[in-house]
């Protein structure tokens, strides 16, 4: 752990449970002025049907139309007037909101959430208003080629699956929605055994329960939620589209978050295209000049993952890059050189411990740890896991994800691009 000043690990904040299911944890950042409280459900786009699909995302906006009896200009007005900033997000298995305020603004974060998680006007007015805006959010992704790309691969991955369906749904799904079928989804969305309330920064533990239990702890427990499992599939989308450029994203089934492969899988995408060293920045843009931008990355869900490459480049060059990207990734498989996982180790470590001076980045790993793993994993653990992957995790970790022989792909761009996807499948999948 070069570089690295270890801490005890006694010094992880302690998780309390309220009554009613919801976790609690204080993570104080002694000389601050500022906190963050980030209250995280551990539901998301994954939960829905296909009638459903983007009601998750939609519930996010619809609950700052109006909560607890104040209109969506009072709810922002109260925030910003102490100094705070207030804002959500959802994704697959995750719905977060999140406030940033200044110290001594805890009291108003956590209520003004605890109105949008509960107490949600849901007009149909302003629900009618807000599906007009989704429409328009759609309609942004669609002509964002990245954002339409990497939707391409998702549902090439997880065909007919939750997983492979887009969070912000459909201008069908979201029409389908009435103010009493999204409040039913609300309850099903936001039970308080799915909460984790995490505050970090200028924040008091004594303070924080009393708040959560006042704020949290008086909602009654919610129904389980059965998660149906992820199957990654594979295919290719190709769709032939007037740009100027072709966009690609290539995907292999990997491990997922609470595998014991998970560092190795970090660790496999880091090396293969996590940096301007990666094998993949060197090979296909220094060398080949194949591509102005191309990246590796890991992406890690409850029972499934995806190791994914994606790149910009013109049509002419995209099968070779496909070509270049599979041989990529089986070298790797089969051999990787000392210097390569050790610059990889400090990458990785040194994200996770950046990540770690930010108040709202700290809140938000603490809820998401808790979600997936049911406790805390301390800066130590995490370096110590990171440093004991070796050369031969790696290759498992390789061999299992071109061992179950299935890949997906996507391709958006010109016309020539589009034998890019298949090709990458061939190399990797047969």
């Amino acid at each position: 752990m070069s570089g690295i000043s270890p801490l005890p690990e006694d010094r992880l904040p302690k998780v309390h449970r309220l009554a009613n299911g919801v976790r609690v944890v204080c993570d104080p950042m002694p000389g601050l002025q500022t906190l963050a409280a980030s209250v995280v459900a551990g539901r998301g786009a994954r939960y829905e049907d296909a009638a459903r699909c983007g009601w998750s995302h939609l519930m996010e906006h619809m609950v700052f139309k109006g909560a607890g009896g104040r209109s969506a200009q009072d709810i922002v007005e109260a925030i910003e007037a102490e100094g705070g900033q207030i804002n959500a997000a959802t994704g697959y298995e995750r719905t977060s909101y999140q406030v940033r305020a200044l110290a001594g603004g805890l009291d108003l974060g956590l209520a003004t959430i605890s109105d949008l998680l509960f107490r949600p006007t849901l007009s149909a007015e302003d629900l009618a208003k807000e599906k007009q805006v989704i429409g328009q959010e759609i309609a942004e992704a669609a002509d964002d080629p990245e954002d339409r790309v990497f939707e391409m691969a998702q549902a090439a991955a997880f065909p007919d699956q939750p997983l492979g369906r887009p969070i912000l749904g459909t201008v069908e799904s979201i029409g389908a929605a009435d103010p009493a079928t999204l409040g039913d989804w609300r309850a099903r969305l936001y039970p308080p055994n799915a909460l984790v309330v995490a505050a970090a920064g200028a924040v008091d533990e004594a303070e924080l329960l009393a708040l959560a239990e006042r704020d949290f702890g008086g909602e009654p427990e919610g129904p389980e939620t059965d998660l149906a499992p992820a199957t990654f599939d594979g295919g290719a989308e190709a769709d032939a589209d007037r740009l100027e450029q072709a966009h690609v994203v290539f995907l292999l089934p990997a491990p997922s978050a609470v595998d014991p492969d998970y560092f190795a899988l970090r660790l496999f995408a880091e090396i293969l295209g996590g940096g301007m060293a990666s094998r993949l920045f060197q090979e296909a843009r220094e060398r080949r000049g194949l591509a102005y931008a191309v990246d590796a990355y890991a992406e890690t869900y409850l029972d499934a993952g995806l190791l994914g490459v994606y790149a910009g480049c013109a049509a002419k060059d995209a099968r070779e890059l496909a070509l270049v990207a599979a041989g990529e990734i089986a070298g790797l498989a089969r051999k990787v050189e000392p210097r390569e996982l050790g610059r990889a180790k400090a990458q990785l470590k040194a994200s996770m411990f950046m990540g770690r001076e930010s108040p709202l980045a700290r809140a938000e790993h603490a809820a998401g740890q808790l979600l997936v793993f049911g406790r805390l994993l301390g800066p130590n653990e995490l370096a110590r896991r990171i440093d004991e992957v070796t050369e031969d995790d790696l290759q498992r970790v390789g061999e299992r994800m071109l061992g179950q022989g299935r890949a997906a792909a996507s391709v958006l761009g010109p016309k020539a691009a589009m034998p890019a996807a298949e090709a990458f499948r061939r190399a990797l999948a047969g």
